[in-house]
C-alpha cells in the first residue's frame, strides 16, 4: 500500500490478488448473491483507489479493507430490505423473478473460498449454517464472519466496524447464542460447537 501511494501502480495488483479472496469470501457470506458480492467487490477496490491517499502506515491495510468492505454490505442489505419493502405494494400474484432466480441453497458457499475455509462441516450443515447466518442482525453477522470465517481479531474488527471491543464481544457472544438455537433444530447431524473463547486460543473453521 506504500508503494502505491509513493506512486507505483504494480503495487495495487499485488494488493488485489493479496486480498481479493478472504474479501470475496467475507462479502459473499454476508450478501449471499455472487453477483452482488462480485460488484461490491470490485467497490472495495474502486474506493481503494480513491482513497488511497487517506491511508497511513500505521493503519493495518486488513482492517481498512474490511472496514470499506463492511460499510459496503450494510449498505447494500439495507437498500434489500428498502426493495423488499416496496415489493409489498406490488400487485399480488406478480414476478418473483427476483426471488425464483436468486442462487439456491447449495450454492451459497463460493467454491473459490472451499481452500480458503475449513470443510469441517458436511454439505448439508454448511447450507444450514449460511442460512442460519443470513438470519443475524447486520452488526452480529459482520463480527461472526470476520471472527469466525476471516480469522479477524476482536482488536481489528472493533477498528473495522468503529465498535469498541466489548461490544464486539457482545455482538458476538449474541450472534454465536441465536446461531446454537437455529442450528439446535438439526435432529441427525452434530451442532458445532462454537464458544466465545479468550483471545488467542484455536478459531473454529467454517
Amino acid at each position: 500500500m506504500m508503494a502505491y501511494q509513493g506512486g507505483d501502480v504494480t503495487a495495487f495488483a499485488t494488493l488485489v490478488s493479496r486480498h481479493e479472496r478472504p474479501l470475496w469470501t467475507f462479502i459473499r457470506r454476508f450478501v449471499r448473491d455472487s453477483a452482488t458480492a462480485e460488484d461490491l467487490l470490485q467497490e472495495v477496490f474502486v474506493r481503494v483507489v480513491k482513497a488511497a491517499s487517506e491511508w497511513r502506515a500505521e493503519a493495518k491495510v486488513t482492517t481498512w479493507l474490511y472496514s470499506i468492505a463492511h460499510n459496503l454490505c450494510v449498505d447494500q442489505a439495507r437498500r434489500a430490505v428498502h426493495r423488499r419493502a416496496d415489493s409489498l405494494d406490488a400487485t399480488v400474484g406478480g414476478s418473483r423473478d427476483d426471488e425464483s432466480s436468486g442462487p439456491r441453497l447449495g450454492e451459497k458457499v463460493a467454491s473459490s473460498s472451499r481452500g480458503a475455509e475449513r470443510q469441517v462441516l458436511d454439505r448439508e450443515i454448511r447450507q444450514r449454517v449460511d442460512a442460519a447466518i443470513a438470519t443475524l442482525p447486520e452488526d452480529q453477522r459482520a463480527v461472526f464472519l470476520m471472527r469466525e470465517v476471516m480469522e479477524m481479531s476482536f482488536a481489528e474488527i472493533a477498528a473495522a466496524v468503529g465498535a469498541s471491543e466489548p461490544t464486539v464481544k457482545s455482538r458476538m457472544r449474541y450472534a454465536l447464542e441465536k446461531l446454537r438455537e437455529a442450528l439446535a433444530k438439526l435432529r441427525d447431524t452434530p451442532v458445532p460447537q462454537w464458544r466465545d473463547r479468550p483471545e488467542g486460543e484455536g478459531e473454529v473453521g467454517m
